[in-house]
Parts: C-alpha cells; sequence; structure tokens
C-alpha cells in the first residue's frame, strides 16, 4: 500500500503470460480520490529485450480515452519511442443535404426573386426527386469546396434507382456525369472573350 498526499492506492505485481517471458504487470487500484476504483496497469521488463518492433500495450484502465502505458525499463540503452501522429478525419457528410435548400430562393434587397439559372444540356440531374436547382446548388457547392475535378456521379441511373445510398458518391454534385470535349473548351473560351470584350467596351463608354 502506497499514499500520496491526495490519492490511496494498492499494487499488485505478477507475472504477465500473455506477454514474452521476463515481462511483469502491475495493477495499481486507486483507492481514494475522484479517480477512486480506477485500475492503472503497468508493464516491466526484467530481461534483456532484442526485439525492437515490441510495441507497449495500451492502458487499460476505465477511462473512454486511450492512454499509452507507462513502461519502465532497466536498460539505458532500450529507448521508448512514442507516436505522436494524429490521424485526419474527415467529417461525415448528410446525403442528399441539397434538398433542404429547395423552395428557397435568392432576392434582390427589393424582395423580387432573382430569375432561375438555365443549366446546359450536358448536365442533368440525378437522384430521387432532384430538380434543376437543386443541382445547381449541389454544383456550386462543389466548385467552391472540393480540391478534385468536379465530374458529376459515376452511377448510372438504373444503379441510382435500385439503390441511391448505396452508389452515391457525397464529394461529388447530385448530376450525371460529364465529359468535357475539346469543342467544349473552344466555346467556352470564345464566351470568356466576348464578355472581355464587352467589358472593355463599356469601360471605354
Amino acid at each position: 500500500m502506497q499514499m500520496s498526499s491526495n490519492i490511496s492506492i494498492e499494487r499488485k505485481k505478477v507475472d504477465c503470460n500473455a506477454l514474452p517471458k521476463g515481462w511483469q504487470r502491475e495493477e495499481v487500484l486507486r483507492k481514494s480520490g475522484i479517480s477512486a476504483g480506477k485500475v492503472d496497469v503497468y508493464y516491466y521488463s526484467r530481461a534483456m529485450r532484442t526485439d525492437a518492433s515490441l510495441v507497449p500495450p495500451i492502458r487499460q484502465t476505465a477511462s473512454i480515452f486511450k492512454q499509452p502505458v507507462t513502461v519502465v525499463r532497466n536498460h539505458e540503452w532500450n529507448k521508448v519511442k512514442h507516436d505522436t501522429k494524429q490521424v485526419a478525419q474527415d467529417k461525415p457528410k448528410q446525403l442528399f443535404w441539397e434538398k433542404r435548400l429547395e423552395n428557397m430562393r435568392a432576392c434582390h434587397a427589393t424582395g423580387e426573386e432573382f430569375d432561375d439559372i438555365v443549366l446546359p444540356k450536358s448536365i442533368k440531374p440525378l437522384g430521387p426527386n432532384i430538380h434543376e436547382q437543386t443541382v445547381m446548388q449541389s454544383l456550386a457547392t462543389a466548385l467552391h469546396v472540393l480540391n478534385t475535378p468536379v465530374t458529376g456521379q459515376t452511377a448510372t441511373k438504373t444503379e441510382f434507382q435500385k439503390n441511391a445510398t448505396a452508389y452515391i458518391n457525397p464529394d461529388q454534385p447530385l448530376m450525371q456525369g460529364v465529359l468535357i470535349s475539346d469543342d467544349d473548351i473552344r466555346r467556352q473560351e470564345d464566351r470568356v472573350n466576348m464578355a472581355r470584350r464587352k467589358l472593355q467596351e463599356a469601360l471605354k463608354a
């Protein structure tokens, strides 16, 4: 039994059969304080170890957060490596979140609603009860947020009708896959050049 200023603990050390020969397992029961009842587990190596790949186990406490076990070694040449890498996790995305924006329209300061944007014929909605304006909202979000090419859904219309939640790619807008040809690029360049000429003429006037 060991006592500290605020915490009373009880130690119990036994040979650990789950690990190679020479390892001991010590259980430390906290008997007082706000963590009373929790058990900390420590592992000790008594023999020389040449297995550098042996990873210390996780401390078996009642805490919901995993904490690395405290390893006490009696060899100066044996160093403990700590893995401080944090794995980046993407936030889950709600499927068909764009439908929450249906029947919501942008308007002028005077209250007059903007006209609907007409999509090109090559952009077709894909999904259950997906309208053109829903596709427009989905496409605008993808162009603004994604760092990858926006190509549309790769699944076919038949697959979507069978099980949309299984075949949907939440990172892509709710439209059928689009292939951009060289003619499409040239026509877009002509539109951009025409818009620039009109802007220059307007600035000169």
